[in-house]
């Protein structure tokens, strides 16, 4: 299972029972002592935060940021069915394990930004080349440490690598 669904569902069962449907960032790390802290604050305080700064590619809109800490788990989101006790985490991931890891590059003044989608990573260089390396060294730190088959990760063999540019030259 992916790392945004075990927050949603941390967030979720966190929130079940509460007045208010708010929680933070250091309450999911303690409901998810398996995945790597940094992966789960950053999901909450960016990924999965509507109104976050938009450095990601994709923004899934799990939570709003309420005040400095506090986030809330948006209506679509809610359910009052849901136990606070804790459901046992799967020890492993189901389905096909995945060997590749994808990220998008994009140009953002003279700066190129590489974001990844399997994995809370986001790295820039002044060249295609630096932000390569950069990319490489912050996924294999980013990984060191994690059991990849919680990420449905298998052994990892590549980073497939795409650049966006605007289809309109004169954008550019």
């Amino acid at each position: 299972m992916a790392a945004h669904h075990l927050i949603l569902e941390a967030a979720q069962r966190l929130c079940a029972g509460r007045k208010e449907p708010v929680f933070t960032p250091n309450e999911i790390v303690r409901a998810l002592p398996h995945l790597n802290p940094q992966t789960v604050r950053t999901h909450v305080t960016s990924r999965c935060c509507v109104n976050a700064r938009p450095h990601h590619q994709s923004r899934l809109e799990y939570f709003r940021k309420r005040s400095r800490g506090q986030y809330e788990l948006l209506p679509q989101h809610r359910h009052p069915d849901i136990s606070p006790v804790a459901r046992p985490v799967p020890a492993r991931a189901a389905g096909p394990q995945r060997d590749t890891i994808h990220a998008v590059i994009t140009k953002d003044g003279d700066t190129y930004v590489a974001d990844c989608h399997e994995v809370a990573v986001v790295t820039q260089g002044r060249t295609i080349d630096e932000t390569l390396r950069n990319l490489r060294a912050a996924v294999m730190l980013h990984l060191e440490g994690e059991d990849l088959r919680t990420m449905g990760l298998g052994r990892l063999r590549r980073i497939h690598v795409s650049y966006e540019m605007p289809a309109d030259a004169s954008a550019a």
